[in-house]
């Protein structure tokens, strides 16, 4: 099964010629000169970054999972750190940070690494945080039927460090809950603890 990172963004390979086109119209109408040596390919690479950037439109996200495997294992499962990065729907702005997913197995468990692939298929997109955390949450609930499921995202965004209020080095963090994890306090500390280490 491929990963996220093995997609370009078919919708701008398809549409390559046009945007590379309103790159060059977009460096004009700021004030740029698109024919100055700096500038003259940077048309061309700003489509081959948003085919990178945007790989997460070519997929669905609870694809990447891929095989789920039969396993009695009923304790915490965790992946932390993954690190993340996305562009922010209302500034097309950058904003990354890092991931952290538990999740209590009901009788399947699936690959680590496809935890990191969910990932990067659901932020590799227009998106908003609070969006990513709970999509995390329910395709893992949906796809593994686990009896629970906790996942908290950390985000520095730029379009409050760079722009705006400029507030560099702000954090946020938002979390999804599910199942037993919105049950008991004693399993939220417990991940919260072990995320922290």
């Amino acid at each position: 099964m491929a990963g996220v990172k093995d997609y370009a963004n078919r919708h701008v390979a398809e549409n390559r010629a046009e945007l590379e086109r309103l790159v060059r119209e977009m460096l004009r109408m700021i004030g740029e000169d698109p024919d100055r040596e700096g500038l003259l390919d940077t048309p061309a690479r700003v489509v081959r970054m948003f085919e990178e950037i945007y790989a997460g439109y070519s997929v669905d996200p609870g694809d990447v999972l891929g095989v789920t495997f039969d396993e009695q294992h009923e304790e915490l499962v965790i992946v932390k750190d993954i690190v993340y990065y996305s562009q922010c729907e209302h500034h097309l702005a950058p904003f990354f940070g890092k991931v952290h997913i538990g999740y209590l197995p009901s009788g399947k468990i699936v690959g680590l690494s496809k935890l990191a692939r969910l990932v990067e298929a659901v932020t590799r997109k227009l998106q908003v945080q609070e969006r990513i955390t709970s999509q995390i949450a329910d395709i893992l609930e949906e796809r593994l039927h686990p009896h629970g499921v906790m996942v908290v995202v950390e985000g520095e965004h730029l379009c409050m460090c760079a722009r705006g209020v400029k507030k560099p080095g702000s954090k946020t963090v938002t979390s999804a809950i599910r199942g037993e994890f919105r049950e008991s306090a004693a399993l939220r500390d417990e991940f919260l603890q072990l995320i922290r280490m």
